[in-house]
């Protein structure tokens, strides 16, 4: 077995610590913001200038006018502000924000970070992705940990655009939680399930276990 969407999303959760201001990059990290623990108090931010960003809304909570960043309805909690990008982006250049739950393409065992183009794919823009990867204190990344033809995501080096290099903290993959410590992976917690054997024929890199 390995984890679902939803698990992934739920263990990314877990990073979050109260106090901190803490972006959530498109896809699987958005949904983040629904399931954040009881007791645990952050600001989450969208790059596209939201403060304290709530979840998604109900239908009788809906504005069309406040989404995120990745275009999709959100809500705004109460105390919260909206800006526009040039202060969003200032918050990120400037260290503002403790932590990054980012999607991937590619994570290596320094670090470094593919997440923004796919050779031969159309790209419409990088958005913020560079920003978030090089100025959070901390980037947590949620990503398969292979590609659907079984071709790994965790990596010796990057073969796709680089991102940012050395920002990579922690990577939560549908196998379990990894961390990248310059010359290999230690895998931290392992999807119930998955044995070290099938983790280590999927990734593409040296992999210790915790």
């Amino acid at each position: 077995m390995s984890w679902s969407r939803d698990d992934m999303v739920a263990r990314a959760a877990q990073e979050l610590q109260s106090g901190q201001v803490v972006n959530l990059g498109i896809g699987m990290p958005t949904l983040v913001a629904n399931v954040v623990p009881d007791g645990v108090q952050v600001v989450l931010h969208s790059e596209n200038g939201i403060l304290a960003m709530g979840p998604f809304p109900f239908e009788d909570e809906i504005d069309s006018q406040v989404i995120n960043a990745g275009k999709q309805l959100v809500t705004i909690a109460a105390g919260g502000s909206v800006f526009d990008s040039a202060m969003s982006f200032a918050m990120i250049r400037g260290g503002h924000i403790d932590l990054a739950i980012l999607g991937g393409l590619q994570v290596s065992v320094g670090g470094d970070l593919a997440n923004w183009a796919v050779p031969g794919k159309m790209v419409t823009g990088m958005g913020g992705a560079m920003d978030l990867a090089v100025g959070a204190k901390r980037v947590v990344v949620i990503q398969t940990h292979a590609s659907k033809d079984g071709i790994s995501k965790l990596v010796d080096k990057l073969s796709l655009p680089t991102t940012a290099l050395s920002c990579v903290k922690r990577v939560i993959t549908d196998l379990g939680v990894f961390d990248p410590l310059g010359d290999h992976f230690r895998c931290e917690e392992r999807a119930l399930g998955v044995t070290q054997d099938e983790i280590r024929q999927l990734t593409g890199a040296p992999v210790i276990f915790a």
